[in-house]
């Protein structure tokens, strides 16, 4: 009954947000939407930003389950962006929101997550140094990060999307480049 509750409380967040901005959303809003008293939110959420912040760090846990391995950076992009592309609009109203700074700690986890499962699946067996390894998966999570919040200050504008992902075609190989200059 308890995840079920949460889960009902979690969705009409989400349904919510993807009506209007999270300045304009209150706890009474979302239990008459899902049917719970106040009472009940409060038991589970301390207040609206922890909700939000429950459901960024459930949704990074799940692109983690869903992707033990990334084989490329265009996989490492489209797992990061699959939240926002399926919630354009909720996503948009925290990115411009008081609260953006937990959108943005959601995104460097994932970042930091797919970036770095990426660069292990290329290396496979062969080895590099822990400083390498670090430095690598720095930088692509940087430039990821980075076309990723560029893209959401366009407002997921699609011919920034496009560019982006241009960009991604473009860098093709730059990996396996940077892995064998790296190389023991």
């Amino acid at each position: 009954m308890a995840n079920f509750t949460k889960k009902a409380i979690r969705d009409s967040f989400v349904k919510l947000l993807n009506e209007k901005p999270l300045s304009q959303i209150t706890v009474r809003d979302i239990v008459e939407d899902c049917g719970v008293n106040r009472n009940t939110f409060y038991y589970y959420y301390q207040d609206l930003p922890q909700l939000m912040e429950s459901i960024v760090n459930e949704d990074a846990e799940r692109i983690i389950r869903e992707h033990p391995t990334i084989d490329s950076l265009d996989d490492c992009i489209n797992a990061a962006l699959e939240f926002a592309l399926a919630n354009r609009r909720a996503v948009l109203h925290i990115y411009h929101s008081v609260n953006r700074d937990i959108y943005e700690q959601y995104q460097w986890r994932v970042c930091t997550y797919v970036v770095t499962a990426y660069v292990d699946s290329v290396l496979g067996d062969r080895k590099m140094s822990e400083e390498d390894h670090t430095t690598i998966v720095d930088y692509l999570k940087c430039v990821s990060f980075g076309m990723i919040m560029g893209w959401l200050e366009t407002d997921m504008n699609p011919a920034a999307l496009a560019r982006f992902r241009r960009i991604l075609e473009l860098k093709r190989g730059d990996l396996e480049h940077l892995i064998d200059r790296c190389e023991k």
